[in-house]
């Protein structure tokens, strides 16, 4: 079954678009997805380490950053952030490509509820699917940030996934998973369905082709700012959940939920806390939303023209 067409070209417009393969619908989403996290990766870096700062009394900066660690620092945890957009990008856009086409095909339509419905499944699914990765990014990231008697000092990323397995168990490639996949709800909502939606609005009201380098770079920066002010927090209880440590006494976690993470954070130290790092979140945000999807719809496109 045909899915997600574009538009290769002027000429090509005129007649039947081209039908993307499945193949290459998840290949793009998920290449993508790695083109836009190498450019933002530093930025994501950032917000994880200024995020959780606050859970040792200390704030931070970027510039602060750069001071202390080093701008080469801010790449901490890039194997990890690639290996999660394989599976998380692929998976998540190529699910709602394809699972809005089917939609479309069984409704008749493809309306903005759909694009939410969609959205949030798959943006879940993809979730839990690449919840371990996520885990190795936030803690490969923010390592050098903790006091040298707490950290893991991890060797690399198999060295995260070994550690994790034997000290820990395989329930921990999972902890964080209730706040990472609630916020790729969201975002599936805010950025993948708003994205979608933004395209045909901005191409009907400012005479933009749908598809272009302008209609995705307007329609991304648009989602991009709505979903980063929407899942911040979300972000900042994933981050925490994904980081602790058990009570060395007790040997119980800390933050064992997303809305008892939320109100201990915010009765401890307010609930702008939840907003530490925003401004580098949103620049990942906005950054990754716009990087990706032009990546993306570059590469359906120079397949269009290919074949």
């Amino acid at each position: 079954m045909s899915s997600t067409t574009v538009s290769p070209s002027p000429q090509a417009a005129k007649t039947a678009p081209v039908a993307l393969p499945k193949s290459v619908i998840f290949a793009t989403s998920g290449l993508g997805g790695i083109i836009g996290w190498c450019i933002v990766h530093p930025f994501n870096t950032a917000a994880v380490r200024m995020n959780l700062a606050s859970m040792q009394g200390k704030h931070t900066s970027i510039m602060g950053i750069f001071r202390e660690q080093g701008f080469m620092s801010l790449y901490d945890g890039l194997a990890a952030g690639v290996g999660r957009q394989v599976f998380y990008a692929s998976s998540r856009l190529g699910l709602f490509d394809t699972c809005r086409d089917i939609l479309h095909e069984y409704r008749g339509k493809t309306d903005f509820a759909g694009r939410v419905v969609v959205g949030a499944a798959t943006g879940a699914t993809a979730a839990a699917i690449s919840c371990p990765m996520e885990v190795a990014t936030v803690r490969m990231s923010n390592d050098v940030n903790l006091p040298p008697e707490e950290r893991r000092n991890y060797k690399g990323l198999m060295d995260v996934f070994k550690r994790i397995y034997t000290e820990e168990g395989v329930s921990a490639f999972w902890r964080g998973s209730v706040p990472f996949a609630q916020r790729a709800a969201l975002v599936g909502v805010f950025q993948v369905a708003t994205l979608d939606q933004f395209k045909e609005l901005y191409a009907h009201y400012f005479k933009q082709e749908k598809g272009s380098l302008a209609n995705v770079f307007s329609s991304a920066m648009s989602s991009g700012l709505i979903y980063s002010i929407a899942t911040m927090p979300l972000e900042a209880a994933k981050n925490r959940m994904a980081s602790q440590k058990p009570d060395k006494v007790t040997g119980k976690l800390l933050y064992t939920s997303t809305l008892q993470t939320m109100r201990t954070v915010s009765a401890s130290e307010g609930f702008l806390a939840l907003y530490n790092g925003f401004l580098p979140y949103y620049i990942r945000c906005g950054g990754h939303t716009v990087a990706m999807f032009i990546s993306v719809q570059l590469m359906r496109d120079f397949y269009a023209r290919s074949v």
